[in-house]
Formats: structure tokens, C-alpha cells, sequence
């Protein structure tokens, strides 16, 4: 969930942005972290198995190419991606179209676009800027990507879970090398900046209250089970993970099915269930709360079978 005037904004909308901002270097060997999976996961507030979706839409519409590059310190190429000239079009009129708007800065309403330092980039901008268009001097919500401010509820997640990695690592006093290789691989993936994860491994330091590996996994799980399944990315880290906790066929399968009984909802599914646990609260769901449901679930694209299994948990907590 993302807070602010970029809360508003789809996230076709901020990955256009995005893209816009970071353009895909022409013949070139490297390119930037920013333009992988990760890197706009990051910066458009949206968890990395999210974004392939939003991707596509735009491939789709021929306003994205793809292209493999070789990312600095990762040890093979990645995927990246770019704007074609007709989604950098519509992305450029985007762009002109929010830098126009106006904004409250203190008593003054003035253009955004007037706020904007050189060099800025688009979004980060905009983290500047609340649902009511004022602006204010700290951003209303930060990407992972960045080293300072609150992320959003998404990347708070992969923050927690970094953090309980560190937590464990630390808990003899040192990161060896093969923990050091796990938390990286899980940190690219993830598309954090290194100087928040520098500040979240002292905090990990001097706390060491270090979790059990099978919490940390159990994690990783239902992180990955958040849509109902594990993409061939996060399988491979959770090989990664295994091996370097000792966790077993057996062990794993176990806490497999408890992330399956416990899963992590998407920010849609969670929205969803915090109104039904509203119309529940009196024990019962009335005609108009049905009616609303109805509704609601339309809008957001929520099956009937989803409602049931959620009315369905709901009611067996109850009981």
C-alpha cells in the first residue's frame, strides 16, 4: 500500500515514470539495478512478483522493450527494461501533465514542477506530495531503493525480512561469507539500497536477538505465496536459503504448509478483508453489508470463492 499523491497514481502510471526517468542505455554492456524487475519494484512501491503483470500490459501496448545486460556486482546479466518511443510519449505526457498540477507549499499554491531540484527524479518528487496536494519538505513515503524514510507496507516486508535475516547472521557476532552471499542475493532481489540495509544490519548488531531459521523461512514462504504461488526467482532463493540454514526436504514441507494455512495477503485481498471483519463485527452480515460486499468485491476484482474462503476463516476464528 502506498501513502501520498503517489498512492493515487496506478502503478502503470508510476512505472512509466519510473522508466521515463531511467532510460535503458543504448550499446551499452551495463546498465543500472534500477531498471530491473527489482529496481522498479522498489521505486514503484509494489512487491517484485507485482510487477512482470504491469510489464506485460505495457509490452502489450508495444511501449516497453527488454533487453539482457549485465547489472554492476551481480554475477550474471538480467533482464532490463526500457520505453519504446510511443511509451516514452505517453510517459512524457504524463509527466508534463503532473508536474502542472498544483500544490500547497505552506500558504503559496504553486506549479510542482517549481518544487522540482535538478535532477530529481519524477517519483521521488511526488513522495513529496499527500492526497491533498500539499507538499512537504520530508517525503511522505520512501522506496526501499532509497537509503532514508518510511517505506511503504510492501517494502516494510521485505525490510522485516531482511532484518530477521541479519538478526540470525549476527547472532554468533559475525556474518560469514556464505550469509553474506544468502543476504545479498535476497537484498538484489529485493532492490534495497545498501546504505538502508548497512543501517538495518547495525541495528540487527547491536540487538542480536537473533529468530530461529524456520521463522525466517517460514517468512520467505509466505512472502512468496502472497498470489498463490512461487516463481522460478524466489524458488531459487529459497534453494539458497535451505542450504545455508540446514533445512531439510521434511522441515521445509512442514513450514510450507503453515505459510499455506498463514499467507501474507495482497494489498487488495487485505483491504477487502479488514471491511468484511467490519460488517462481522456484530456477529452477522445484514442485506445492505451484503449488498455492499457485492459491490465492492466487483470493483476490486475479488471472486466469490475468495469472499467464502475469507467468511470462512472469519467464522472459524470465532467460534
Amino acid at each position: 500500500m502506498v501513502d501520498g499523491y503517489l498512492g493515487t497514481m496506478t502503478t502503470e502510471e508510476r512505472t512509466l515514470l519510473h522508466l521515463f526517468d531511467n532510460p535503458l542505455p543504448e550499446g551499452h554492456w551495463e546498465a543500472p539495478i534500477a531498471i530491473t524487475q527489482a529496481g522498479i519494484s522498489a521505486a514503484v512501491h509494489v512487491q517484485r512478483k507485482h510487477v512482470p503483470r504491469t510489464l506485460k500490459r505495457l509490452e502489450n501496448r508495444e511501449e516497453l522493450i527488454t533487453a539482457q545486460r549485465h547489472i554492476p556486482g551481480a554475477r550474471q546479466r538480467r533482464r532490463v527494461y526500457g520505453l519504446t518511443p510511443s511509451g516514452r510519449q505517453r510517459a512524457g505526457e504524463l509527466r508534463e501533465r503532473i508536474l502542472s498540477i498544483e500544490v500547497f507549499n505552506g500558504k503559496d499554491k504553486i506549479r510542482l514542477g517549481t518544487l522540482r531540484s535538478g535532477g530529481q527524479m519524477t517519483l521521488d518528487l511526488l513522495s513529496h506530495v499527500d492526497e491533498g496536494l500539499v507538499y512537504y519538505e520530508e517525503p511522505v513515503i520512501s522506496p526501499i531503493s532509497n537509503p532514508e524514510g518510511v517505506a511503504s507496507l510492501d517494502a516494510q516486508a521485505g525490510e522485516n525480512l531482511v532484518r530477521r535475516m541479519l538478526a540470525r547472521a549476527w547472532e554468533d557476532g559475525k556474518i560469514t561469507k556464505d550469509e553474506q552471499q544468502l543476504i545479498t542475493e535476497v537484498v538484489d532481489f529485493l532492490g534495497m539500497h545498501p546504505e538502508r540495509v548497512r543501517r538495518i544490519s547495525d541495528e540487527a548488531r547491536r540487538q542480536q536477538n537473533a529468530p530461529p531459521p524456520e521463522d525466517v523461512y517460514r517468512d520467505m514462504l509466505r512472502q512468496a505465496l502472497i498470489d498463490g504461488e512461487i516463481i522460478e526467482d524466489e524458488i531459487a532463493l529459497l534453494t539458497t536459503m535451505r542450504e545455508a540454514f540446514g533445512i531439510d526436504k521434511s522441515t521445509h514441507e512442514k513450514l510450507l504448509s503453515e505459510a499455506k494455512k498463514d499467507p501474507i495477503l495482497d494489498e487488495i485481498t487485505s483491504t477487502y478483508k479488514a471491511t468484511l471483519v467490519t460488517a462481522l463485527a456484530d456477529g452477522m452480515i445484514t442485506a445492505d453489508e451484503d449488498a455492499m460486499l457485492k459491490t465492492l468485491r466487483d470493483k476490486l476484482g475479488i471472486h466469490d470463492s475468495k469472499h467464502a474462503t475469507l467468511l470462512a476463516e472469519l467464522l472459524d476464528r470465532d467460534d
